[in-house]
């Protein structure tokens, strides 16, 4: 079994090299004490969503909270490249924390959540905080369990305007659309910049907004010959497009320094 992970604030592990203690407290220490009952000796990694990883054994259990773990071998994870953004339409219910959990498994890099013009859901201005907040604990939780090293960024709220402008800089812009004659099988990945993927709601884009991301550059595509939800339909993409690349040729640690 793989060692199991928690996560520190990026300041926990700035300069740190084997033989140093670093001390798990609040929700991870004390999940890693009574939750999982971990005990000296035992191998975790600690990672800090920013891309830095230490591996290293429990030194010693602090109390019910906390624990001090020592560093036997760090690495940092370079960005990827390159870097998969999600557009993904705000779903109904708790579909936008399931989509930001499948995205953040398959690997995406940013998720930024849309507010199409169909969307039944729309984010009120007085809870746009809250709700951004829940997709980005999501992306963390989801991360955590993942054992990535580096979180999805989840991006603010994006309006139509916004999304063109993100497909007019992209290295490649991809928009699902169930109605496309090109399939994504038929896409190459660059081998730089950013790969723009626009997932739209379950009320569908609307011709005006595909009018726009086509202007911008995309590519519309389908997945292939069953419709997907909106919450699972963004993964199928990643995956899809990561497959074959070498962002899934490397395993996890490969061509990391530390």
């Amino acid at each position: 079994m793989t060692a199991p992970v928690f996560v520190v604030p990026p300041t926990a592990l700035e300069g740190v090299s084997p033989g140093a203690i670093v001390r798990v407290d609040g929700p991870e220490g004390r999940h890693a004490v009574s939750v999982r009952r971990l005990a000296v000796g035992e191998s975790v990694d600690l990672v800090d969503g920013a891309g830095v990883r230490a591996s290293g054994t429990v030194a010693a259990i602090v109390d019910r909270h906390s624990l001090d773990v020592r560093v036997d071998d760090t690495s940092t994870e370079p960005q990827p490249e390159p870097a998969v953004v999600v557009v993904q339409a705000l779903p109904k219910g708790d579909r936008g924390e399931l989509a930001v959990e499948l995205l953040t498994e398959v690997g995406a890099d940013i998720v930024v959540p849309w507010a199409a013009a169909t969307c039944v859901t729309q984010w009120r201005p007085d809870r746009i905080e809250r709700a951004h907040q829940r997709w980005i604990d999501a992306a963390h939780a989801a991360g955590k369990q993942s054992r990535r090293t580096r979180f999805p960024i989840v991006a603010p709220l994006a309006s139509t305007a916004d999304v063109v402008g993100r497909l007019e800089t992209a290295a490649l812009g991809v928009v699902l659309h169930e109605s496309a004659e090109t399939p994504i099988a038929d896409l190459s990945l660059p081998e730089t910049g950013e790969v723009v993927i626009v997932v739209g709601p379950e009320g569908g884009i609307t011709a005006d907004e595909l009018d726009r991301f086509s202007a911008a550059g995309a590519h519309l595509v389908r997945l292939g010959p069953s419709v997907l939800r909106t919450s699972s339909a963004g993964m199928a993409a990643v995956a899809a497009l990561l497959a074959p690349s070498p962002r899934w040729a490397v395993r996890r640690g490969a061509g990391m320094g530390g």
